[in-house]
Formats: structure tokens, C-alpha cells, sequence
């Protein structure tokens, strides 16, 4: 190991049987953190190539089990997002792209942080759960064209290792680090087809759009060069995805995009991921002739379908998408009213996470408990105008105290123009 830390400090590439052993070793213990942490900072700063971070992705995917797919019958699709602030995407994106005939086979983690989660998002609904066997998983797919299960502790047990030591040491912005955590993963949970939701802005770890272009590419060249259908699409994340940020609030709203009562940016981002999946696919003709497919599931009833059953064969209630008073409601709601008139310019998204977290909706370490009730309800979005007194937003709190607290908060993640402004452009771009 001394002798690959001084190769790639000096800026050779590792062959592919020395990073086997580096990642092989480290899993097993046999290679110590001090090391380790020296190699991912020498990687940070030196970089790898394309080939070593393939083999970086692929020794990382087979250091534990992977998941075959084979059982199930049809084109297996997957997405997965970067992180960011209201994005509940999932739960209607997958349920669509399972309504239009591909099949979603999804594994799934918890938030952490100010990102939300989608397992706590769909434990909102009263006995859900994602802690199923490989047989059930596969039985759902098969009979209903979806499931969403949480990662097993046995899939990738190298990221696991070298995540922790990363967050540690200042080494989380290597971008071929961050495309072998992502796509080992992605590559274990033996999905056909892989879309990636790139989030780029104040709410997202990349922050400009050339960071999100670069991660972006980094992620489809590697999904490709495994054999995977890829692609990205760069979406932006300087303000939250949809109103809701929370839990149980967010999951309010996805059931409104499904029921056809919403027709915002949410229901665009998954219909430009959901064509991307599909012409991945190589199901559809054209982009357009997906989307039309996918709107067709909204507008049919049939995607709203696919997350009742869904839930139903994961032990949750169905009957709380039909009412939604059903899922988890927090003891008080305050509306945050303006100060000004204006125009919105911005919000501070990832200060709008953190007050979700605030409030219980999110966890500062994995072992903080959360509270599914609590979140923000924005009213108003970049580009809207205020009067003095209206609403910007609603609080959902566990007591009055916490939201007071909360909606000063919220009140300094605005800022207001005294002219129209522009609403910003959702989709960045897309690659492929």
C-alpha cells in the first residue's frame, strides 16, 4: 500500500489489480484508515483517469453481493438523484415509468442531513415498509412492475468504509470518488437502464452547473463503459423542487402531481427523467412520444395505480392516498406572512432543508430520529409577487414554540426584488 500511495502521489495511474487490492484490502480490514485516508486524499488532488475509475467503480461494486435481476422478466430501469431539497421525485417518476411498461426495481436509502430521503418519505404511509426479502422484492416488480427496497447491509460494503473516511477527511469532493460511490452501487443493483438526477445550485453538493456537467459525464461514461443504458440530466436545485419539504408533506404533494392537480416544475423534472428512462429503453420512438405516454398515466389514473399497489404489497394503507388526512399530521401549522411586497428573487434552499431538519424532519447523524409530520409548505417560488402580509409559506410543527422559531427562519432564507423577475430554468441539461 506505501507503494501505490507514492505512485498516485506522484501522479501514476494504479493498475487495475493494485486498486483490487487497495479496495479488496481496506473492506477486509487488512489495510489501515491512515492509509486509506492518505490514498483518497491523493486521489482528490492527483485524480484518476477513466479506466481507473472504472476498475474503481467495479472492485468497489464486487467487494460484497450484488443483486441479479434476472428473475424478473422485462427492462429494469432505476433512477438516482444527487441529493437536494423537496425532491420526492421518486414516488411519482417511478410509479409512471412502471404504468408506461418498463419495470422499476429500486433500492433506496434515508436522508441525512438537509436531503431528504425516500424511505423516510414512503414510511409516511401507516405500515410501510422497504425491509423486504429478494423474493418479495421480485414478486412486486414482477405482478405490479414495482418495488422499492432499502440497500441491503451486504450490497457494496467498500463505499460504506470509504464514504465514512472521506466525510472525515476532507475528501468528498473527488469527483472520481463520487462517481464510484454513485455508480458501484447503482451498477450492484443490477438495473438495464440508469437515469441520474444531477442537482447543481445552493440546495445540491455541486454548486455550479460546470461541476453538475462534470460529475454528470463522469457518471454516464461509467454506467456505459459497465454496460449499462445511461444518462443525466442537470437540474437546478437553487431553490426547492416543488413546495413541500419535509416527509409526509412532500408526500401530499406527490399525490397531488399523480392525481393530475399539479402541474409545476415536479411534474416536468419527472417527465424529462421518465423519457430519458424510455428512450434509454429503446421502448418509445422519440422523447416526445414518451412523454406523452407518461402524461397518459397521470391523466388515466394508472401511475396513481402503480403507488397504491405498491404500498399495498409493501404492509402500507393505500387508503391515505385516497385521503391523505390518513398520513402522519403535525400538531401545529403557522403561516409565514411577508414583510414586503415584491417579487421573489431567491430562496436559500439549503437553509430551507436545514429547517426542515430543524423542525424533526430530517437527521444531523444516522441515528437521529425523525419526525415524518413536520416540514415547510412553501406558497411562493422565485418569480412570484407578494403583497405585504401574505403567505409565503406554512409551517408544520410539533408545538408552537418550534414553528415561531422556524418561520423566522424561513423568513431570512427570502430575498425580494422590487422588480419582476425571471423564474429560473429547471432543466439545465441532459447527457448522454
Amino acid at each position: 500500500m506505501t507503494d501505490l500511495l507514492a505512485k498516485k502521489r506522484d501522479g501514476g495511474a494504479l493498475s487495475t489489480e493494485e486498486i483490487d487490492f487497495m479496495v479488496q484490502g481496506y473492506t477486509r480490514g487488512e489495510i489501515p484508515d491512515y492509509q486509506m485516508s492518505a490514498m483518497c486524499m491523493a486521489i482528490l488532488l492527483r485524480g484518476m483517469d477513466n479506466r481507473e475509475t472504472l476498475d474503481m467503480t467495479m472492485s468497489m461494486m464486487h467487494s460484497g453481493e450484488t443483486l441479479d435481476l434476472s428473475p424478473i422478466r422485462g427492462i429494469k430501469a432505476d433512477k438516482h438523484s444527487t441529493g437536494g431539497v423537496g425532491d420526492k421525485t421518486s414516488l411519482i417518476l417511478c410509479p409512471m415509468v412502471a404504468a408506461a411498461g418498463l419495470k422499476i426495481a429500486k433500492m433506496s436509502g434515508r436522508g441525512l442531513g438537509h436531503t431528504g430521503g425516500t424511505i423516510d418519505k414512503l414510511e409516511s404511509f401507516p405500515g410501510f415498509t422497504t425491509a423486504i426479502s429478494e423474493e418479495s422484492f421480485f414478486r412486486s416488480v414482477n405482478d405490479i412492475g414495482i418495488a422499492i427496497m432499502g440497500q441491503t447491509a451486504d450490497l457494496v460494503p467498500a463505499d460504506k468504509k470509504i464514504y465514512a473516511l472521506r466525510d472525515v477527511t476532507g475528501t468528498v469532493p473527488s469527483i472520481p470518488l463520487i462517481v464510484s460511490s454513485i455508480m458501484s452501487k447503482k451498477l450492484a443493483s443490477g438495473a438495464d437502464v440508469i437515469v441520474l438526477d444531477v442537482k447543481c445550485g445552493d440546495g445540491a453538493f455541486m454548486k455550479t452547473e460546470e461541476q453538475a456537467e462534470t460529475l454528470a459525464r463522469g457518471l454516464t461514461r461509467i454506467g456505459r463503459l459497465a454496460g449499462r443504458k445511461c444518462a443525466a440530466v442537470i437540474t437546478d436545485m437553487d431553490q426547492p423542487l416543488g413546495y413541500a419539504v419535509g416527509n409526509a408533506v412532500e408526500v401530499k404533494e406527490a399525490i397531488a402531481v399523480l392525481r393530475g392537480e399539479e402541474k409545476g416544475d415536479l411534474l416536468e423534472l419527472c417527465l424529462t427523467l421518465g423519457a430519458c428512462m424510455m428512450a434509454e429503453a429503446g421502448v418509445v420512438r422519440s422523447v416526445e412520444e414518451a412523454r406523452q405516454e407518461l402524461l397518459r398515466t397521470v391523466e388515466d389514473g394508472s401511475a396513481l395505480g402503480k403507488l397504491a399497489a405498491m404500498v399495498k404489497a409493501q404492509g402500507g394503507d393505500p387508503a391515505a392516498i385516497e385521503d391523505t388526512d390518513l398520513l402522519p399530521q403535525a400538531a401545529v401549522t403557522l403561516e409565514v406572512p411577508a414583510e414586503k411586497r415584491g417579487w421573489v428573487r431567491r430562496i436559500h434552499a439549503e437553509r430551507v432543508g436545514l429547517i426542515s431538519m430543524h423542525l424533526g424532519g430530517g437527521r444531523a447523524t444516522k441515528e437521529s430520529a425523525i419526525d415524518l409530520s413536520v416540514g415547510v409548505v412553501l406558497r411562493k417560488k422565485v418569480g412570484d409577487s407578494v403583497e405585504a402580509g401574505e403567505s409565503l409559506a406554512v409551517i408544520h410543527a410539533s408545538c408552537g414554540e418550534k414553528a415561531r422559531e422556524a418561520a423566522q427562519m424561513l423568513l431570512g432564507c427570502y430575498e425580494f426584488s422590487d422588480e419582476p423577475v425571471a423564474r429560473p430554468k429547471l432543466i439545465k441539461q441532459i447527457v448522454r
